[in-house]
């Protein structure tokens, strides 16, 4: 009877192990955790500050996003704005709020590719609207809205021919449906990320709320053609850039007049230096004064 019951308990403890996953943190320290507990959980256990400043987890080198369940041993990193992935994040769910923000003001738009890039993002938009200055004021504020929301990203996983049905008949967007049919073509499955009415094709991750999101400013509009090919469909190409804070935005937007007022164009053409035309795309014409700073310069 002993026998039994000590071996029972040592099945039992077996079992319970195996519930257990093993996580390996930056500073080679190691913590035991409940398998399927997600970043933003294991976050938590170390402070509530931590869960609320980190934006995506980054488990064996992979990007996930903080409600993902984590099922195996792992080495985690949890990043927060100030990391180069952290930020990638935070300005590609901007740029799907942007997106969202400009369905909701202009309906029938849509949508091309939207990623993050170094210094923000863009989304190239299909809209009969001609976007404008007072637009982007427009799309701003209502991005702002979303955000007060409070809108959690949802993450849904599915066979790539469902994608295709769905982009076809549910949400109409071709564009989607080529990038499904072309560049994804070898891909069994797909993700699609929802935030309220708004759903898209990505592969994620996302940040875990649209309420992350509390400065925004849109920069420019320009033209972009579909796949980089003159022949395709001339789209509206959308950049913009956000922050955690106000003050951040504002600190980006005073250093970029100051970029502005140094910029080798406007330079040029203030001091006489050198003009810029046609007939020589991206090449300076130098004037007298130009000249006299080269040659100095190739002295020097």
């Amino acid at each position: 009877m002993t026998i039994h019951n000590t071996q029972y308990l040592i099945l039992n403890t077996q079992y319970s192990m195996s519930d257990k996953i093993k996580i390996t943190f930056p500073d080679n320290s190691v913590k035991e955790f409940d398998k399927g507990i997600t970043a933003y959980d294991i976050a938590a256990s170390i402070s509530q500050r931590l869960a609320d400043d980190i934006l995506v987890g980054e488990v064996n080198g992979k990007m996930k996003d903080l409600s993902a369940p984590i099922n195996e041993d792992a080495n985690i990193v949890l990043h927060k704005f100030d990391s180069d992935k952290g930020k990638e994040v935070y300005w590609h769910t901007t740029s799907h709020m942007m997106a969202q923000a400009i369905e909701e003001l202009y309906p029938g738009a849509r949508f091309g590719v939207g990623p993050a890039i170094e210094g923000g993002f863009y989304y190239d938009i299909d809209s009969e609207k001609k976007f404008t200055e007072e637009d982007l004021k427009k799309i701003e504020d209502k991005m702002i809205e979303i955000s007060k929301r409070d809108l959690k990203p949802v993450r849904q996983e599915l066979k790539r021919e469902d994608a295709i049905e769905y982009f076809k008949n549910k949400r109409k967007d071709l564009y989607k449906v080529e990038i499904l049919e072309t560049i994804a073509k070898e891909e069994a499955e797909v993700s699609l990320y929802g935030q309220g009415e708004f759903t898209d094709l990505c592969r994620g991750p996302h940040l875990p709320s649209t309420s992350k999101v509390k400065a925004v400013k849109l920069l420019s509009v320009s033209g972009s053609y579909w796949r980089v090919d003159e022949k395709r469909q001339m789209l509206q190409r959308i950049y913009g850039i956000s922050f955690p804070k106000q003050k951040e935005l504002d600190e980006y937007l005073k250093n970029l007049e100051e970029a502005k007022k140094r910029d080798h164009r406007k330079l040029g053409k203030e001091l006489d230096l050198f003009s810029f035309h046609e007939e020589g795309p991206g090449f300076p014409f130098w004037h007298n004064n130009g000249m006299i700073l080269l040659n100095n310069l190739k002295v020097i």
